[in-house]
């Protein structure tokens, strides 16, 4: 199976010689996957949405609501995608664009950023979530928030900082707004470089919390189960 990534950013230039560019982080998450990439955000999109079989969309430092063409754009794909029954995952900013593009609502958080590593309670338990688990652990690093879900969509889990943390729609689209892809240094050094943005006690509690886990293997057998439909 071929994965089309919608590249919705780029890491900034002083962090990629230490933690790569979205490319090569989503290949290392997925080491046994193809991808094509396609930097939308330099309205760089595939030439047919049958060009692959699944797509993922990244972050990105840009907002799902803001009016740009090639967000715009992405939404519209996003909703062929859908139309065609073809898979999707989208993470951070492309859960955010899934729920957009298919109906729902986002907005800037109340509670402000959420960072660091957050637990979240699986409420709605699906057969591709194999092992099973109802307490999961993932990194953040968001603002935004999905407030209103898309249509026909579902909510499996969050918490009160985040109550829309994981969603699927119908059997074929799925996304989280934490980011598995990243890692805890690079996590830390975006809250250690956000201070004046994310606040102080959040980022102090934000690089506390990363001596726990996170469920990385379990998110990764996750995927692969729900793409075996």
């Amino acid at each position: 199976m071929k994965i089309g990534l919608l590249v919705c950013d780029e890491v900034s230039a002083e962090y990629q010689s230490n933690f790569g560019d979205y490319p090569e982080i989503f290949q290392a998450l997925f080491p046994h996957y193809e991808f094509e990439f396609y930097a939308v955000y330099k309205n760089e999109f595939p030439i047919s949405v049958l060009d692959c079989e699944i797509y993922m969309a990244t972050g990105s430092s840009h907002s799902v609501y803001e009016d740009v063409d090639w967000i715009h754009q992405t939404k519209a794909f996003i909703r062929e995608i859908y139309a065609r029954n073809l898979f999707f995952i989208g993470f951070c900013f492309g859960h955010q664009l899934m729920a957009e593009a298919l109906g729902g609502k986002v907005e800037k958080s109340s509670d402000g950023w959420c960072v660091g590593i957050h637990q979240f309670s699986i409420f709605n338990i699906k057969d591709w979530m194999r092992p099973a688990k109802t307490k999961v652990s993932f990194l953040m690093m968001c603002q935004d928030q999905v407030i209103v879900l898309p249509k026909n969509g579902v909510c499996l889990g969050g918490n009160k900082a985040c109550p829309n943390a994981i969603i699927q729609v119908g059997k074929r689209m799925m996304s989280i707004q934490g980011h598995p892809e990243f890692s805890k240094a690079y996590v830390q050094t975006l809250m250690k470089d956000r201070v004046n943005r994310i606040g102080a006690e959040k980022v102090k509690k934000g690089i506390a919390s990363l001596t726990l886990s996170i469920d990385l293997e379990l998110f990764r057998d996750w995927v692969e189960e729900f793409l075996k439909d």
